[in-house]
């Protein structure tokens, strides 16, 4: 058995820094780098893919909505058309420093309220995969499973690697808890651990409610913004190997269209 694990990095701006991206791009084999708007600033994405190559991860766009203040968690009123340009220039503003670097993206994950909203709203689920389609490079786009952004992904002719929520409450439906509940955010790191384990060798998981559901997981998001996300990447990592399970990035070939 195999799982992808991504992390969230390069969301500081200017002097301020967000999470030890440094340690914890030494234990994901992918890496969703911000792309400067809802976080991150062309030095940051400058530093980030190259600690993300130095720790061996794969390099992946991580678009928000256009949205500093709000670190991309506010819903913005964007149009299918305004949702497929602010990603398509996300895309190739962090491709450049890639590239810069001797190398390329392998994957687009939408962010925050982007993410979420795309994964409800059919039109800006189709902006976001267009944009990732007409990048071009057979980009993998990351998402809920079952949700709008996969449909869009399959009309599109996208690889989809479906993402699990390592910390993160999920409702009846699949969906994710709101943040604006205060039982979103798993805090029992043993917790966290068991359900990874089930999700990938089971394909369950249990809601907010008790209830177990399927769940599909190609790959499995560790959120870095907090002090114990170092730790916690480590536990996981060697839980998952305890359990004969390898680690490596999601790839075209077995993301699913």
């Amino acid at each position: 058995m195999e799982i992808d694990l991504n992390a969230d990095v390069g969301e500081g701006f200017g002097a301020y820094a967000l999470g030890n991206d440094e340690a914890l791009l030494g234990l994901v084999s992918s890496a969703n780098i911000a792309c400067g708007f809802h976080a991150g600033d062309p030095g940051v994405m400058e530093r980030t893919v190259g600690r993300a190559l130095r720790g061996g991860a794969a390099l992946g766009a991580h678009p928000g909505y256009p949205d500093l203040q709000g670190f991309g968690r506010r819903s913005l009123a964007l149009s299918e058309n305004e949702v497929y340009a602010a990603v398509l220039y996300q895309i190739g503003a962090l491709r450049a420093f890639a590239r810069a670097a001797g190398s390329d993206l392998r994957h687009v994950k939408p962010h925050g309220a982007l993410y979420n909203d795309a994964a409800r709203n059919p039109a800006l689920a189709r902006g976001a995969a267009r944009a990732v389609k007409a990048a071009g490079g057979n980009l993998i786009l990351v998402g809920l499973p079952g949700c709008e952004l996969e449909a869009a992904a399959v009309e599109a002719g996208l690889p989809y690697a479906r993402e699990f929520f390592a910390d993160r409450a999920y409702q009846d439906d699949g969906s994710l808890v709101p943040r604006s509940r205060p039982d979103a955010v798993i805090h029992d790191e043993d917790a966290c651990v068991e359900r990874v384990l089930r999700a990938v060798r089971d394909g369950t998981v249990v809601t907010a409610t008790g209830k177990s559901i399927p769940v599909r997981a190609d790959t499995v998001c560790l959120h870095g913004d907090n002090p114990e996300a170092v730790a916690f990447a480590r536990r996981l990592r060697s839980a998952l190997q305890a359990a004969g399970i390898s680690i490596r990035p999601v790839a075209p070939g077995d993301a699913r269209s």
